[in-house]
């Protein structure tokens, strides 16, 4: 059986992680489901492993369809353009790895939703082990030490297209 991992994926304007979602989506497309079924069942295997406010349900069914129809098609995942993801308790180091993605990004001249995540319990899930993180499009690039802007310039390269 596969193991269950976290896997981030844009609801409204948020980026969430989701555990198990690529399970789900490989099972709905090996039963070969209608869409409102895939929808249904996605929605359903989904929100055994994750909190879904009620008010929300809509939007996540919208959401984890989009994914669904994004394998079905061969994507690779439904993030466009780049998610830069800085772990961290806000530290100064943490804070300094902010301060420059952005400074990078700047001077590329290229857009990208940047987290920083504080939570320890989410930190953990993503699988870091040490801080400041830096994780772009769910890639973790760097751990435990501060990123050159040589290196991070590479990074954002590697990933723009």
């Amino acid at each position: 059986m596969d193991a269950a991992t976290s896997r981030t994926i844009r609801i409204g304007n948020m980026n969430i992680g989701l555990i198990g979602l690529d399970i789900a989506i490989n099972t709905a497309a090996a039963q070969q489901l209608t869409e409102a079924e895939a929808m249904d069942f996605l929605y359903r295997e989904v929100k055994k492993r994750n909190y879904i406010p009620a008010a929300m349900e809509e939007q996540y069914k919208i959401a984890l369809f989009k994914e669904y129809a994004g394998h079905l098609r061969g994507e690779n995942s439904g993030i466009n353009g780049l998610v830069i993801r800085i772990f961290g308790p806000g530290c100064v180091s943490c804070n300094g790895l902010q301060k420059l993605v952005i400074e990078v990004l700047a001077a590329m001249g290229i857009a990208a939703d940047i987290e920083q995540i504080h939570d320890p319990d989410e930190i953990g899930r993503a699988g870091i082990l040490q801080t400041p993180a830096l994780m772009i499009n769910n890639e973790l690039k760097s751990c435990g030490l501060l990123p050159t802007r040589a290196e991070i310039e590479q990074w954002i390269r590697e990933h723009r297209d």
